[in-house]
């Protein structure tokens, strides 16, 4: 650990991964999301290992979930955005993907959320748009946030960019991060890579630090 000018700088992911200082971000676990991805099974496997030992830890977990607007509430963004992601030409040819409260919206079982943690809606891709996360993780003082879930190259790239900007560090858990597209993956971890601001992990390496607190 840095320390200068009255600030503790954690240079290391052992220095940054304690319950007092970081919280575990779960981005769209969603039923109707993970079916998508490629290696589901392996990514969902690793995820749960990570809130298990995150749980075990006594780490504040947040879950996202993507939300669709009924199509006579959607604004410009949202409907351009159902057209490009189900391919079609007209307004009137889309549906919602993820009504609120529909099977394909809800959380997957295996990562039930439990009374103790929160679950987030949203309209966008990060996961600090439109939300009150940034207000939540503030007010319990927390710095550093590790993000697991689906998918990487769509909303969890933007959210740990964005996570960056606002001053948080921000921890990716590769291998516990699914996607959909591998070449669209490889980008992703280049740019993150190169751009600096994060720590890239994988499950084994934090599950030990998680689940020890």
């Amino acid at each position: 650990m840095e320390h200068a000018y009255g600030l503790d700088i954690p240079r290391t992911l052992e220095e940054v991964c304690h319950p007092q200082r970081m919280a575990l971000l779960v981005y769209d676990m969603q039923i109707g999301i993970v079916d998508q991805t490629l290696n589901a099974k392996q990514v969902v496997a690793n995820v749960v290992s990570v809130v298990a030992s995150a749980r075990k830890g006594g780490f504040r977990i947040f879950f996202s979930r993507h939300m669709s607007l009924a199509n006579e509430a959607a604004g410009v963004s949202q409907l351009r955005t159902a057209m490009a992601w189900q391919r079609k030409d007209r307004v009137g040819d889309v549906k919602p993907s993820f009504p609120r409260d529909s099977p394909q919206a809800r959380i997957i079982p295996e990562l039930t959320p439990l009374e103790s943690e929160v679950i987030f809606d949203k309209l966008g891709m990060s996961f600090f748009v439109g939300t009150p996360l940034e207000m939540a993780l503030r007010d319990c003082g927390i710095g550093a946030v590790a993000i697991a879930g689906v998918v990487l190259e769509v909303g969890i790239e933007p959210t740990l960019r964005h996570a960056a900007d606002l001053g948080f560090l921000p921890v990716l858990i590769g291998d516990a991060c699914g996607s959909v597209n591998e070449n669209a993956r490889t980008r992703s971890l280049d740019e993150l890579s190169f751009g600096g601001a994060s720590i890239v992990t994988d499950s084994a390496s934090i599950c030990e630090l998680l689940a020890r607190g």
